[in-house]
């Protein structure tokens, strides 16, 4: 890295990268996985006027996408970058489950009863869409 300027010296040095810093950014990607799904979860029965509109699902789609992204500068791994995505996934299966007294995340009638697929659907794509293109590249 650096050097690309003739005459001019390297500015950075990628090897002074301490192992210690790339585990504890991964691991705040990791979490920012996990708060994307519970949030999105819980703002995906958003309407307009009487429409169910989930665009929580559009922004969590591009937000793991941009996790993805993120993981992707800190480490060569395919398996690690996709540690935002692997927790998100984690997360929403933990939504799915009934909680304490039979309340639910996810449920409705007509459209809303097919949230769940729709944000799993949307909140994955972009981020496995990016995965799979850096793999074609490797």
């Amino acid at each position: 890295m650096g050097g690309r300027v003739p005459g001019g010296r390297p500015r950075q040095h990628p090897d002074l990268t301490a192992p210690l810093a790339r585990s504890v950014v991964l691991t705040l990607l990791a979490l920012d996985g996990v708060i994307s799904a519970v949030v999105g979860a819980f703002f995906l029965p958003l309407r307009i006027g009487v429409v169910p509109f989930p665009i929580s699902a559009v922004v969590v789609g591009a937000l793991n996408a941009v996790l993805v992204w993120a993981a992707l500068q800190w480490t060569d791994s395919g398996r690690l970058a996709a540690l935002p995505l692997w927790t998100w996934l984690a997360t929403l299966v933990v939504l799915t489950l009934g909680g304490p007294g039979g309340d639910i995340v996810f449920g409705g009638r007509d459209v809303m009863a097919y949230s769940v697929l729709i944000f799993t659907a949307v909140g994955v794509a972009p981020a496995a869409w990016l995965l799979w293109r850096r793999g074609l590249r490797s």
